[in-house]
This record gives C-alpha cells, structure tokens and sequence, in this order.
C-alpha cells in the first residue's frame, strides 16, 4: 500500500467504549505483506476441535456460532485493542463515529479476568453516577464479568435509551463492593468546550477525538478571541481523562499550534520500517473532500504560551497532541503521566458485512519516542488529589511492550487522603454546582491544583520557557507503589 493512500485513512486510537467505537473503512492489504505457506497442521487440529465440538458438545450450537467464538478468540489474543466485528457489531461502531450513540457513556477494558472501567466521558450516565477510572465491573445486572470479553460486556451495557441497568463495582480501598444503577441514555458527546478563565487566558477542553473535534476546536479558539476583545496572552488545553479517538482529529489539532508542516508524528509496522509521517498541513487531518477546518484560526494560537493538562486517563490520541507539542517545545505539559496507549488500530472491513480492528502500527512522537506502555512524562508534575487510582496500558492483560526498551509504567492506587472515598451510588454527595450543566465543566484554578499551575505558567513567559520540554528526553520511570 502506497504512502499516499495510507495517509487518507482514519485509523482507530482507542480501546473499546460501553457504546462508543469511531473509524472509517480500510481495504485489506494482506495481500502486500510476503506469501507464507498455509499451517496445514494447524488447520486441521483446528477443523478436529469444530467437529468435536459439533459432534460433542452438550447444547446444539450453529456453525455460525462456532466459527465466531473462533474467530473472537483468534484476535481477541493478539492485544488488548484488537477485536473481530460481526455485522451488528460493525454496525454499532459506524453509528458511534458522530459522537452520538446509546449506552453509559465510559471507555472499558480487560484486567484480571474482569471488565475495568478505563475513563467515564464526561456528562454522561456513568460520569454523573460516580463511576471512577480503575473501578473494576464485577457484575452486569445479575451476570458476572469473570471471564467476560470486553466486547460481551458493552452488548450488555447497550440498550434502549431510558432502560435500567445494575452495575456492581469494586474500587482500591473501598471496604465493600459499589452497586450502582443506571439509566440508559443516547449520549451526545460534546468534544469541545471553552472558556475565559481571565481576561486573556483562554481554557481548551477536548474530552474526546471525534470527526467533528477539529472544526468544533476552530470554532471555540474564534470564540474566545471575540470574547477577549483580540488576541489572547495564553491557552491552557485540557486533555485529561481523554481516552482518544480518531488519527486524523489529533493530528489537526496540533496542527493549530505548531508552524505549517512540522512533523506531528510518524507510524511503523511490523518491519520496524515508517509507514506514515503525518504533518501539521491539511491533506494529513482533512476527512474526504471537506475544507481545511482551520481556515480563519486566529492568528495567536501559533505563538502564544499554550500549557497542556494530562492525566492517567489522557490515551492515545490525546497523547500524540501532547508528544507533538512537547518535542516541539510549543507547549509545557502539566500533570501526571499519561496512560501509554501508543498503538494504532486499523478497521478492515470483511466480506461478511462485520469487520476486523487489528494493531498494525505503533506511533512516534516528532523526536522518535514511543509511549507505548509508558506515556508521556509531564514537564511540570502536579498531582490530582481528588484522584484515587490511577490505570494505564501496562495493566492490560497481553498489552504491547515497548519498542525502544525501558521502564513499564503501571497503574497505582493513590494515597490522597484528602480525597473524599465516596460510593458512586451517593450523588446526593456531590457539590450542588456539579448538577447545574452551565457550572458543571467550568474550568475553577482555585479548586483544581493542575489547572492553577498551567495558568501560573502561561502568566509567566519566562517560567514558561524555562519549563518547555524538560520531560521530552526524560525516560519513563516506573511509579513506586
């Protein structure tokens, strides 16, 4: 496959969602990599257990069926990531791409033999109910999830708008387990918002990579100029607990702060040879034959001090914003290391009407780093005390391992004593502000420790400067637990 036709791809960043998957379609090229003869032997202890199992098995099960538990297990056992799609599974992914779909709203994936809750998206059923990172879902209604595919999981979770459904977690250091009830809902997911946090500093939160985040970011960017009168002094972007999304969105979003054709990061594939370099110019962010989005970006935001929040829960795509403009030196990222989600999943589309998202490639960031089971290392570390458990990539059952070596970095449970251990089913616990929609996101420095060290900085030129890419040759240690 030509580089050129590579380029035109939107490839899949993220694991998998209780109702949300995004990606658009890519044709098979097995037929480029080198011809390997059949594994004969392999293929007929393969047709031995089918027999058997039709032959044997105590319930009559279709042919249908078990050629798909076969076909689930085979890739399902490659990583974390990978996953075969019947048709309605497909189906359900391509409905998703719009940021609309039904479910509970939080990205799940696989620890221990159990479902674990990797981010909960913001202002949906299992964001407002409590659900933290790092719960594990021991139980769906009266099913338990040991053993549970992830992909199993999310059919359940899935369900008509205004339904119930019971979800029982446990939490590091909760006494006793969290039952939590839900109602389903269509979940709208709104990618972008902003605000003026002060007269010239400007607050950017993207909580997810859709088709519609990069002319959403444009937008809001216009918006806060007009507000502000003119150009703004600084921008902070808050990409904490966003688990990514779509290539194509990460890329044009770095795109608005760095200079036309910086490189904004590189792919390779088995070979260990480049099979992208995707830049800051429209033909590598555009999708199909739609304008460039960030035509009329006021002209600011390529210069201005610009600090960017990560977290645990920051993943793959929103990952790749952070690297570009670290290794760029645009942008001093605060917080605490990233999750390390540094593979790129493909969606082949099958002849069957279904479909297979396999990993082909892992990322780069500019400078040739990958964060693949590490993550990115802020520049400025500033911890979350609300927070307590962090998870990463290296927890996931048969994750990747790192391609240039070094340290793992695992996920941990956090001494905040000063963060409050709540049951999720308590909502009455929350602030009163937290159920006002117009007070729910808006960006507070004086309640939020991370975001009044980004503001401080981008007030700060010269604190600013000094602290631009301190953590980009920095190695990734492990976290003491």
């Amino acid at each position: 496959m030509s580089n050129n036709t590579f380029k035109k791809i939107a490839l899949y960043t993220l694991g998998t969602f209780s109702g949300i998957a995004v990606s658009l379609s890519m044709q098979s090229f097995a037929e480029t990599r080198s011809q390997q003869p059949l594994p004969v032997d392999s293929l007929r202890t393969m047709a031995e257990v089918y027999s058997q199992v039709k032959a044997n098995y105590y319930q009559d099960k279709t042919d249908d069926e078990i050629l798909e538990g076969a076909l689930k297990g085979m890739v399902s056992n490659l990583d974390p990531h990978s996953e075969y799609m019947n048709l309605k599974d497909y189906a359900d992914m391509q409905e998703s791409t719009k940021g609309e779909f039904g479910g509970l709203g939080m990205e799940v994936g696989s620890e221990d033999g159990f479902v674990k809750v990797v981010s909960p998206i913001e202002d949906t059923p299992a964001e407002r109910a409590g659900i933290q990172s790092g719960d594990y879902i021991i139980k769906i209604d009266d099913a338990s999830t040991r053993g549970m595919s992830v992909n199993d999981a999310v059919k359940r979770m899935r369900g008509e708008p205004g339904t119930k459904i019971t979800l029982t977690l446990t939490r590091k250091d909760a006494p006793q387990p969290i039952v939590v009830t839900l109602t389903r809902a269509v979940i709208k997911v709104r990618s972008v918002r902003h605000d003026i946090i002060e007269p010239g500093y400007g607050y950017l939160r993207i909580s997810q990579f859709q088709e519609r985040t990069v002319p959403a970011m444009t937008e809001a960017l216009q918006a806060m100029h007009q507000t502000n009168g003119g150009p703004l002094k600084g921008l902070i972007i808050d990409l904490r607990d966003d688990p990514g999304g779509l290539l194509n969105g990460a890329v044009g979003v770095s795109a608005a702060f760095l200079q036309n054709g910086q490189l904004v990061v590189s792919t390779k594939g088995r070979d260990g040879k480049e099979n992208m370099n995707l830049k800051a110019q429209p033909a590598d962010y555009q999708i199909g034959n739609s304008k460039d989005p960030l035509a009329g970006l006021p002209a600011e935001f390529k210069t201005i001090p610009i600090t960017v929040l990560i977290n645990s829960g920051s993943a793959s795509a929103s990952e790749i914003v952070a690297g570009a403009l670290q290794d760029h030196k645009r942008a001093v990222i605060v917080g605490t290391q990233s999750f390390g989600k540094g593979s790129v999943q493909s969606v082949m589309p099958l002849s069957n009407g279904g479909a297979l998202k396999i990993t082909t490639q892992l990322y780069y960031t500019p400078s040739g780093r990958s964060i693949q089971a590490q993550g990115i290392v802020p520049d400025v570390e500033v911890a979350d005390k609300t927070r307590r458990y962090e998870s990463r990539e290296a927890d996931l059952s048969g994750h990747l391992s790192n391609p240039n070596g070094g340290n793992e970095v695992r996920g941990r449970a956090l001494n905040n004593h000063s963060a409050e251990n709540k049951a999720a089913s308590e909502p009455a616990a929350k602030d009163e502000a937290d159920n006002n929609p117009a007070t729910r996101y808006k960006p507070n420095p004086a309640k939020d420790d991370q975001l009044r060290r980004a503001l401080e900085l981008v007030k700060a030129p010269q604190q600013w400067r000094a602290a631009l890419g301190q953590a980009a040759t920095r190695p990734a240690k492990p976290i003491e637990h």
